[in-house]
């Protein structure tokens, strides 16, 4: 113990100039206490002996240290002990432990620092609660304990410290009559950390003497604060921004363990119907997921693994993974290959469900032994917390993807659903006669529709199937040939015969259905089981056999041309429709749906009724069209662009049904989709049936036509919204500038369609 005079306000002004005398007779007064009402035999011999020196009147050194070993745990190291005694509500250390003296020398800036009016404010508020506790009895409201941080020069990690002043040792004398206070109005402020200031002038400090000493115990919570980080971060973090929660949770564990060398990392599990799966999450260093993500299992690999760590999550050490037995432990060679030193694996679990693995580990020759261990245990809950908050997460990203993909059920018309539901189920916990669910219904919204069709695609897919079919009755009649110079039959001749027929066939007329099946049916059940019955008879045919089989397997490649072609289209257009179907929600949410034929048609429903509580306006719809208009003029650019990649050259064509009145749809049950409600609106889902290979009038030629965008029409008030953004797109040179303004056949049921078409600048 120290005797020093330490100021620690950092030469900021003492406003609160308090008649404050340092004395230990409030301590020996509390020691003669003890003394009497000591039931300890062993307590009341220390106490007696500790009362007897007191008053042989010792130097104050001597006093001071003994008052630190009446207060103070005696099993304490001496540099654990941060100790210190201050004149009564002053800031300025009078005695002092090494412990204190250390962590002053070095962090007195960071342990004591204030700002001026922070300063003041807290010196008000501990003078003035000791008084009215004293002598007002009048117990004010209880502060928050407040950490103070500081970050460590010599490994980098925060520590955290708490200080506190212990004024029990104090007396208060008031000079003259203590003035009335009206606490029923002052404890709500009190409550607020406020109020304290009204005190100065009811009750000034100048009417007060204190005698006495302070107990100023500083005592290090940086394991308590490692933990509590991690919480607030579980509550404070932000959905989706993972990067920076691991990054402040790795930080937080380094702090725990108190070495910057020792890395962290968390690795996630989540499942898919009720199967392990890894989930993309790269918590820390990522090394688990290295070991044990995609880079290195394949998902069986890792289901097959962690369904079997899963059924016994044990814990793993080993201080040096060099001098493991990796014949026995094979899996840690992967950890030694990306250069791991240390290794600790622990399993976490929420609620009794494995939710995780946490790993802590070095790199290199860096090495940590098994304390570290018992270190990391108080965080291991609220590290369970933050990772069951993933999984939770995933199972939410896994709905939302259902609902915005495989339902109807969009983010624009979800509030409605639940809406629905919570009737239902409202009904249901009342125990009330169970109806159908309440309709879900949209009434007056507008429709759009568009369609981005394949030219040509029938007729294409015929052409492709045809050839290939060709083909392979061309390989068949080369087999059936070779093997008759060798082994001629009647039943070959008659074979032979049956082939050249089909061959026939398919340059004399188009290929239907019909002719397709029963030219499959020859191939797969006639001429495939002569052929094997030819190299059960002679099996010298057999090189002829397996040519063919090798050639049977290599014909569909027109299909296969096709079909792949297709699919870069289809591809194309999808992932170009799901990016702007989410910049279009920004500007007013509304229902997108989308539909895969040989092409992609889309579905747009937008109004007031699908989001009531923000107002619609008709710049909204004329925003929305805008965008049908140029997003239809992208895809045509889009799809051009792929044709040098295609090994089948395909065109598409733009349609847009332009439908300038409202309409109601309703979500049917049945099907699990919308659709229109109503006579008069069910005309509108007629139409865009049969506009897609609607004929100019008078002439043999399609509307929809590569490279261009059509836009039916009935009124020529419906088409006004679109003439001045065509006008735009082609001063933007994103259109040509050749308008056609077209009149269209009639159709069963349909007459008067118009017609606006466009070319797009490809």
């Amino acid at each position: 113990m120290k005797k020093l005079q330490l100021d620690v306000t950092e030469g900021m002004p003492d406003t609160f100039p308090i008649d404050s005398t340092l004395s230990f007779a409030p301590f020996v007064t509390y020691l003669k206490a003890r003394v009497a009402e000591e039931k300890d035999a062993i307590k009341q011999t220390l106490y007696q002996q500790v009362l007897e020196r007191f008053e042989a009147q010792p130097p104050e050194e001597e006093m001071a240290r003994m008052v630190h070993t009446c207060l103070s745990p005696s099993l304490l190291a001496k540099n654990e002990s941060i100790w210190g005694i201050c004149p009564p509500l002053r800031p300025v250390i009078t005695f002092a432990t090494d412990g204190l003296l250390l962590l002053v020398k070095n962090w007195k800036d960071e342990l004591f620092s204030r700002r001026p009016e922070d300063f003041r404010k807290e010196r008000l508020q501990q003078i003035y609660a000791f008084i009215l506790r004293r002598l007002y009895n009048f117990q004010p409201p209880v502060r928050s304990v407040k950490y103070h941080a500081y970050s460590n020069p010599e490994t980098g990690l925060m520590q955290y410290y708490t200080v506190n002043v212990n004024p029990d040792f104090i007396d208060v004398e008031p000079i003259g009559e203590l003035p009335a206070v009206d606490f029923s109005s002052l404890h709500s402020r009190l409550n607020n950390g406020e109020g304290y200031e009204i005190l100065e002038n009811v009750i000034p400090l100048r009417m007060f003497r204190f005698k006495g000493i302070s107990i100023l115990t500083v005592t290090d919570v940086t394991a308590l604060q490692a933990v509590e980080n991690i919480r607030k971060i579980r509550l404070s973090r932000t959905p989706g921004d993972n990067t920076a929660t691991y990054r402040h949770v790795i930080q937080s564990l380094k702090t725990l363990v108190g070495n910057p060398n020792v890395e962290f990392d968390l690795f996630t599990f989540v499942r898919v119907n009720g199967k392990l799966v890894y989930g993309y999450e790269k918590g820390g260093t990522g090394i688990l997921y290295k070991v044990w993500g995609e880079e290195a299992l394949t998902p069986e690999q890792f289901q097959a693994q962690a369904e079997g760590y899963a059924r016994r999550p044990n814990s793993f050490f080993s201080r040096n993974l060099a001098k493991e037995d990796l014949v026995q432990n094979a899996w840690l060679k992967k950890f030694i290959d990306h250069g791991v030193g240390s290794l600790s694996l622990s399993p976490v679990f929420y609620d009794h469900t494995l939710v995780g693995v946490l790993c802590m580990h070095t790199w290199g020759k860096e090495r940590f032994d098994e304390r570290l261990l018992a270190l990391i245990e108080p965080a291991i809950g609220a590290i369970a917390q933050l990772l069951q908050i993933y999984v939770d997460e995933f199972n939410m990203e896994i709905d939302t993807i259902i609902k915005e993909k495989f339902t109807s059920i969009q983010p624009a018309v979800q509030w409605k659903f639940n809406e629905a539901a919570w009737q239902y189920l409202l009904r249901r916990k009342k125990n009330e006669p169970m109806p159908e669910a309440d309709p879900i219904i949209f009434n007056a919204v507008y429709p759009l529709y568009g369609a981005v069709d394949i030219r040509n695609s029938t007729t294409e897919r015929n052409l492709a199937i045809k050839a290939d079919m060709e083909q392979q009755l061309q390989l068949l009649s080369n087999t059936l040939a070779a093997i008759g110079l060798q082994h001629h039959s009647s039943l070959l001749d008659g074979m032979q015969f049956a082939c050249r027929n089909w061959q026939q066939s398919l340059q004399q007329e188009a290929l239907g259905t019909m002719d397709e099946s029963n030219i499959n049916h020859f191939l797969q059940q006639e001429a495939l089981p002569f052929l094997q019955h030819m190299v059960t008879q002679h099996p010298d045919v057999q090189p002829h056999f397996d040519a063919y089989l090798a050639g049977d397997t290599a014909v569909d490649t027109h299909k296969s041309a096709l079909e792949l072609s297709m699919q870069m289209l289809n591809n194309r257009i999808n992932s170009y429709l799901e990016k702007e179907k989410e910049q279009l929600q920004l500007s007013y949410p509304c229902y997108f749906e989308k539909f895969r034929t040989d092409g992609i048609e889309y579905d747009i429903y937008i109004g007031q009724s699908i989001v009531p509580d923000q107002p619609f306006s008709p710049f909204h719809l004329k925003n929305v069209r805008l965008w049908q208009l140029s997003s239809m003029a992208e895809i045509a650019r889009l799809t051009n662009s792929l044709l040098p990649q295609m090994p089948k050259a395909l065109h598409t064509t733009q349609l847009i049904f332009v439908h300038n009145q409202t309409i109601d749809i309703s979500f049917r049950p049945d099907e699990r989709k919308f659709d229109v409600e109503g006579a008069y609106n069910i005309r509108y889902q007629m139409i865009k049936k049969r506009i897609d290979k609607v004929h100019i009038r008078g002439t043999e030629e399609r509307l929809t036509q590569p490279g261009t965008i059509a836009l039916i029409y009935f009124n020529r008030k419906e088409i006004e919204d679109y003439i001045p953004f065509i006008q735009y797109l082609q001063e933007k040179n994103v259109l040509q500038n050749e308008l056609e303004d077209l009149l269209l056949e009639d159709l069963q049921g349909l007459s008067g369609l118009k017609a606006l078409r466009v070319k797009v600048v490809l």
